[in-house]
This record gives structure tokens, sequence and C-alpha cells, in this order.
């Protein structure tokens, strides 16, 4: 069993030396990237995200070059938040593409990895006085304003540095996602933005004009995530649009650039089908221009964020069994307890939003019956199901491994340490070549931010 990856080739040079596992391949195992789960479990344990680096390429291309051929300057934000390393950082340099952050810590993993800062923007809904300030000292290129509060605080840090600092402001369109409400981020009662309807996105305009220090360069909006019709795309475009025409008309501005977010949905599973760039940006560059025309603007640059579309399908997760139940329900029928040495602590999505997977045996094929069968983690915590209801061998025993495809977005950037369990490296392979980019914690790090220490009296 071999997933489909492009021949894809880059000249990139790496100073850490990859494992070779090309001789490793057998017949009825899973292997990416010519590199066999087994293999991978033996050189660098379990439980393993392993990274197609060629599929990362490939997909960040086909988003990028079609952004270009809707919008001839638009411009590509990797949303970091879905997954970040320095070696992620340095791929998307490589790219030429541009790096979206809302955190202190995302931001410094980019300037770990000398990403041009010009080409950096900033997010968040309660971005600290700290962060603030180093964004604007780093030279982020924009940094997308959330809240009246953050119009003062951006323009106070930007002024004391002596810098016009740009910005997009952050606007609510008033659309209902067709999502889970924890991802859905562009209706009226949300934590986000500025709402287009109540006035508040008009008035946030009037008071960042009032600043020098504040250079307004656009609008900005994020519908939500895991998003498959086209439709919310489409709408919060036009009203963006409109928005725009509206700050021209009050203020005498036509601002340049137009920031339509991201959020298009990845298939998790084998009924499901992902967007693809020709399903929405194709339709958003038609209604664009098209509103662009009618409220006689000039098109502006068009960005968006995809992060999950390029990272998620990349990436699998590989878990070894490590025991099986059998359980009688009330009805009397079987069911069949898989566990796993990952857990919640590595994909808290099934846990957290309902998501659902697809797994593979991926060590051995099996010729025996399926049966109804749940696959959960070791975490003492009864929610901790990663599948509920797969038909899946029944011979399946300790030592299997089992694969989760489409894993690299959400699954390493929210793990946790819970029960004190270390997080899983991230493995990159291509060419049938493997290599470590983010290494697995050990009981060591888990110690590490223990302290001993006398008491003191607080002023």
């Amino acid at each position: 069993m071999k997933y489909p990856t492009s021949p894809f080739s880059s000249n990139l040079k790496f100073n850490n030396a990859p494992v070779d596992l090309s001789k490793n391949n057998i017949s009825g195992e899973l292997s990416i990237a010519g590199c066999t789960a087994s293999a991978l479990v033996k050189e660098f344990g379990s439980p393993l995200f392993v990274i197609d680096e060629a599929d990362f390429f490939l997909r960040a291309n086909a988003w990028k070059s079609a952004l270009q051929e809707s919008f001839a300057n638009g411009k590509l934000y990797y949303a970091a938040k879905s997954f970040i390393s320095i070696e992620i950082v340095k791929w998307l340099k490589a790219l030429e593409l541009n790096l979206d952050v809302c955190t202190g810590g995302e931001l410094a993993v980019a300037l770990a990895a000398d990403f041009p800062t010009d080409r950096i923007e900033f997010h968040g809904n309660n971005k600290s006085v700290a962060e603030i300030e180093m964004a604007v000292n780093a030279g982020v290129g924009t940094i997308v304003i959330d809240s009246f509060i953050e119009i003062e605080r951006i323009a106070q840090i930007a002024k004391s540095a002596g810098k016009i600092q740009n910005v997009y402001i952050r606007l609510t369109p008033g659309i209902q996602a067709h999502t889970h409400e924890f991802i859905s981020t562009a209706h009226e009662d949300v934590k986000f933005g500025f709402s287009i309807a109540s006035g508040a996105a008009v008035a946030a305009v009037e008071k960042t004009l009032t600043h020098k220090s504040l250079n307004l360069i656009g609008v900005h909006c994020h519908i939500g995530s895991q998003i498959f019709e086209v439709t919310g795309f489409t709408m919060a475009a036009q009203r963006l649009v409109a928005t725009l025409a509206e700050i021209k008309e009050k203020f005498g501005t036509e601002l340049p650039e137009l920031n339509i977010g991201g959020g298009y949905g990845i298939a998790y599973t084998t009924q499901e089908s992902a967007i693809s760039p020709q399903d929405v940006l194709p339709a958003l560059a038609k209604v664009i221009k098209e509103e662009c025309a009618r409220f006689k603007l000039a098109l502006p640059i068009i960005s968006i964020e995809p992060g999950r579309a390029i990272v998620g399908p990349t990436t699998t997760t590989i878990y070894e069994v490590g025991t099986t139940k059998s359980v009688t329900l009330e009805d009397g029928t079987i069911r069949n307890y898989i566990s796993v040495d990952g857990g919640m602590s590595d994909n808290i999505r099934p846990a957290l939003y309902g998501a659902k997977f697809s797994a593979f045996l991926a060590n051995r094929e099996s010729a025996s019956e399926k049966i109804s069968s749940r696959v959960v983690g070791k975490h003492c915590e009864t929610g901790d199901i990663l599948i509920f209801d797969i038909n899946f061998a029944a011979d399946i025993a300790p030592g299997d491994l089992l694969a989760f495809p489409a894993t690299g977005a959400y699954g390493r950037s929210m793990a946790s340490n819970y029960n004190h369990i270390p997080r899983p490296a991230v493995i990159a392979v291509k060419d049938g070549a493997a290599r470590t980019i983010l290494r697995r914690e050990n009981q060591a790090d888990l110690l590490a931010l223990e302290v001993t220490q006398a008491p003191r009296r607080l002023s």
C-alpha cells in the first residue's frame, strides 16, 4: 500500500543528513515517499508524525499557482497555526510564500528561521503589548487589528518606535459558515473582528485613520475552517468589497488590499472530498472583479491564508497497537477496542470537534473479516477516542501499526503533555529517505520546568 505522491523534486539542501529507508520496502506495508511504516517506527519510535516533503511543496505550489491565475498579484499566506516549525518556515521561504502568525511564539519560530519579516502578517484577538512590540520592532509587514483597544495599542507602540505600521482591519461579515461552531468565525456572536452590520467596522476604519503611526492598507476576514462550500467565501467577498466602497465614499480612501482568509476544507476520511484551488479561487475572482467594477473600485491585491489545505494532507500519524479488548454491548453486539500508544494528546480534534478520521493497518495486509471497532488512546479519559466506529480487521494485535492520514494540521500544533506523555517527533520523508525536523520529547523535557524555590513575600 502506497500513498500517491508526486515525482516533484527540489534542490534544497539541509544540514541534517537523512536516514535512507528505501531498501526496507516490504510488500503489503504502507509506504510514504518510499519509506515503510515499520522502518520509520524502528528508526524513530512511535507515535510518529510523518510529513511528505514533496507533497507539501506540491500543494503549496498548487494554491500559489491557482491564486496567481485568478489574481495576478495575489499573495498567499501560510497559516502558521496549522503547523509550524523552523524547517517548515524554511520551506515557505524557499517557496516564496508569505506567513501568517497569531502569537509571539509563532513569530519567534519565523524569526529563528530568518524568514523575511515584511512577508509576515500578525493576527490575534488579544495581542499583548509585548507581542505587538516584538512585531513592530521585527518589522512585521502587516498587523491585523481586531479591536478598538488594539488600534490605540498598536498606534502607540509604533509611534514610540518611530515607525509607521501597516495594518489591516479584521471584519466580521455576518456569514454563517457550514462547519463546527467552534471553528466558525464570521457570524455576529464571535470574538473576532469588527461587525460590518453594526457599523463597528466603519468606526474602526475612522479611528485607525486618525493615527499617523498607522497605515491602513486593507481589510481582512476569515469565515471559519474546514469549509467545503464556495458560497460562504463568495458572500463574504461581496460584503467586503461593499465595505471597501463605503470606506472610499466616507473617507475618500481606496484601500489597496483585501485579505479573504482561508478555511478551505480537506478530506479526513474516505467519504470526504477536499475543496480544491480550482473550486474556490475562480469563483472568488469572478465575484470580486464584478463587485469592484460595480462599485467603480480598482481591483485590490487579494490575499488568501490556506494552512490546513497545504499541510493537512501531507502528514500521516503512525501509532503502535498496545492492547485490544472485545466489549459486549447492551444489544448483544460485539465491539473491538483497539488501544494505541497516543491519543488525544497528539490529536485532540475528535474530542474537541467530533472530527472523523480514517485509519489503516500500516505494517501488513490482512485477509481477516472486518468487525466493528473503536480506536482509542492511552489517556485516562473516557473521551480519548480517535475513531468512534470503524470496521477494522479482526486479527489486529499488539505490535501492529495503524496509520491515520491527513493529520498535518492541528495534530502536532495542538498536541499536549496530558498525563505527562511526551509529544511525538515529526519526521520529513522524501525519495526513500527520512529525517527528524522536530525531535520526540522525553521525560527530561517534562521535568525541565520544575522549580524548587523558597517562598517570598510580595509587595
